[in-house]
């Protein structure tokens, strides 16, 4: 680890250039560097091919930030999340701003940048509040800064933290319309998905039964619970299955029926695809 502090003509900067353990580094997602700056004059930083994730915000002035093909105003309040494997650029304009930022990398955050998209992260975004991720970022600052044996663990909390601000903030970001997922809830139809998921639902009962266009509804329960209808079911399902398995003398077939799966080659199939092995094999090991 190296804490730096700089005076230049272009940045007045803070930073923590940081070298995790091999331990840290092969299974956790782990600090790179973290830091602040206050912008001296303008001055642009181009980065691409770098292995790394990279989020910032804007504490005060403004910028602009290129990153895939787009060009982006950037002010006060606004936050970036980039794969910096992507080329980018971001610049301070005359009204020179200070940032915080974060680099930071993981054996699995390829996946998890790729779920931030699907649900509608966005590489710019305005929070109702930068005060969350201010004290995550000065949080993990002190940790990386500190002596205590056990920050590696404790920076990896931190950072899921941080991520699991990113996942909330994606969820169709400033951008819900009047009228869809936050102007008609659909908790009272996933309520009954949990209470009868031992019968057989199809869309265009459920659609009837509530008195709502199934396309609608299709993109609405989604929208507000990150997952498909029929996938929800069949979580609910598996659950089910599983607990009967474990704690159940029922037969691996009738586990199947009772949770509202009567195929038992279907069950067999999709258990498997979900579980990584066979019901049988689940209720040996469990």
């Amino acid at each position: 680890m190296e804490t730096s502090f700089f005076q230049g003509t272009l940045v007045r900067s803070s930073r923590i250039i940081y070298t995790p353990s091999s331990f840290a580094k092969t299974n956790l997602i782990h600090l790179q560097e973290i830091g602040r700056l206050q912008a001296q004059q303008p001055h642009s930083s181009r980065r691409e091919n770098l292995a790394s994730y990279l989020f910032f915000l804007v504490s005060s002035g403004s910028g602009v930030l290129q990153y895939q093909g787009v060009t982006r105003e950037l002010h006060q309040g606004d936050c970036v999340f980039l794969d910096c494997r992507s080329p980018y650029l971001h610049r301070s304009s005359e009204d020179l701003w200070s940032l915080q930022w974060i680099h930071f990398y993981g054996p699995n955050m390829s996946g998890i940048y790729q779920k931030y998209l699907e649900r509608g992260g966005r590489p710019v975004f305005t929070p109702d509040s930068l005060d969350p991720y201010n004290t995550l970022i000065e949080e993990t600052y002190r940790l990386a800064d500190s002596s205590d044996y056990l920050k590696d663990m404790k920076i990896y909390e931190k950072l899921i933290g941080l991520l699991t601000l990113l996942m909330e903030e994606s969820w169709n970001p400033g951008e819900r319309r009047k009228g869809s997922a936050k102007g008609q809830s659909l908790q009272h139809i996933k309520d009954y998905l949990d209470q009868h998921y031992q019968e057989k639902i199809l869309l265009d009962d459920l659609a009837e039964q509530f008195y709502i266009n199934k396309y609608y509804l299709t993109r609405i329960f989604r929208e507000q619970f990150g997952i498909t209808i029929s996938n929800y079911l069949l979580q609910v399902r598996i659950t089910h299955a599983k607990q009967l398995l474990r704690f159940s003398d029922l037969s691996v077939e009738a586990a199947g029926r009772e949770c509202g799966i009567p195929d038992a080659n279907y069950f067999s199939r999709i258990f498997r695809k979900i579980e990584g092995c066979s019901p049988g094999e689940y209720r040996k090991r469990w």
